[in-house]
């Protein structure tokens, strides 16, 4: 390794004796340049201490190798997972994905847009807060670069959207419910952090009415992403003052069953389909925690493949069409269900 410290790509072209265009060609594409040449820079490279600055190479470009993705909160392992995946399937089509976290804060969603434009990416996958989101600036965003939500959707914003069918996963959750027991009451919070909530509601009720029973729809107070200790204390308060009125109770999401389980058992209710059972809980979105429940959680696995594998294609053929805009398009995914003994 030589000694001498190459601090940029002109200097590390003369260095070896190549062209600064030929350098800089090879780094955007090694393929580009003849093999001889290829064999003569990775060479060079095995002995100069240098790499380029590929956000520096890019902010010279129109478009970069970069895709953004923009999530609500990486402390949710339901966002880690989805993130996760989605990076992933980022860097098997060749781009380098750029993870950003709101960390709960919806002021940050748009600050982080707004830092990825400096960076100017090919194109952004966004999960919104949804009603808590700054719709103007995520417009304005959209304008400039190729757009794709998934997970949460926002009317008219994005060039498409990918996500789970809310419709088919709660009626699928609620006649499973009705069949093995009694119908399920349903629990969400008063002002829910995701739209997703507001389309689950109105799907139980829905459903319940097709099922000729009578929708209960009770509310936890509470904001934040706290949904643990919001479902254990309001989950509580409600188990307490028998505000169900069946013993049966489907939650908008798992994490808000969770800490419901976790009141139960508190209050020592025995929850499960046994003979010795007095309550059954079923949640939504199979969180990675959902199987290490006790009682293992009921609830409705959904296709994060299908839904990351959609988002990143239609976010690909966005970038190729060069930023012209075509019809939205909206791709939503069957949730499974999944049969836990905790209903």
């Amino acid at each position: 390794m030589s000694e001498q410290k190459i601090r940029n790509m002109e200097e590390f072209a003369a260095a070896i004796g190549v062209s600064r265009p030929t350098v800089s060609k090879f780094f955007n594409d090694p393929a580009s340049v003849r093999p001889k040449t290829r064999e003569k820079i990775e060479e060079a490279l095995e002995r100069h201490d240098y790499r380029p600055n590929v956000f520096a190479i890019n902010q010279n470009r129109r478009s970069t190798k970069n895709i953004g993705v923009v999530v609500p909160n990486l402390a949710d392992p339901f966002f880690l997972e989805l993130a996760r995946r989605v990076e992933l399937a980022c860097i098997d089509a060749g781009y380098t994905p750029i993870v950003r976290s709101s960390h709960g804060v919806p002021e940050l969603e748009s600050a982080n847009l707004e830092t990825l434009r400096d960076l100017k990416p090919a194109g952004v996958l966004l999960a919104p807060f949804g009603r808590e989101s700054d719709i103007r600036s995520i417009k304005k965003f959209d304008h400039d670069f190729p757009l794709v939500l998934f997970d949460a959707d926002l009317s008219g914003v994005g060039q498409a959207f990918c996500g789970t069918d809310n419709f088919q996963s709660i009626n699928l959750m609620v006649e499973y419910l009705c069949r093995s027991g009694e119908p399920p009451c349903f629990f969400e919070m008063k002002t829910p952090a995701n739209p997703n909530a507001d389309t689950r509601r109105q799907a139980y009720i829905e459903s319940m009415e097709r099922h000729n029973e009578r929708p209960r729809v009770h509310q936890a107070m509470g904001q934040g992403w706290d949904f643990e200790a919001i479902g254990l204390a309001e989950g509580g308060r409600l188990l307490s003052a028998g505000a169900f009125e069946t013993q049966t109770i489907l939650c908008s999401n798992d994490r808000l069953a969770i800490g419901l389980l976790a009141a139960a058992y508190g209050l020592g209710r025995r929850v499960g389909h046994g003979a010795d059972c007095n309550l059954r809980v079923a949640g939504h979105d199979d969180h990675p925690f959902s199987r290490f429940t006790c009682p293992a959680l009921t609830t409705i696995s959904q296709d994060y493949d299908g839904i990351v594998s959609r988002a990143v294609t239609s976010l690909l053929q966005a970038i190729e069409r060069d930023r012209s805009r075509s019809e939205r398009i909206d791709t939503t995914f069957e949730g499974r269900l999944i049969m836990r003994d905790s209903a």
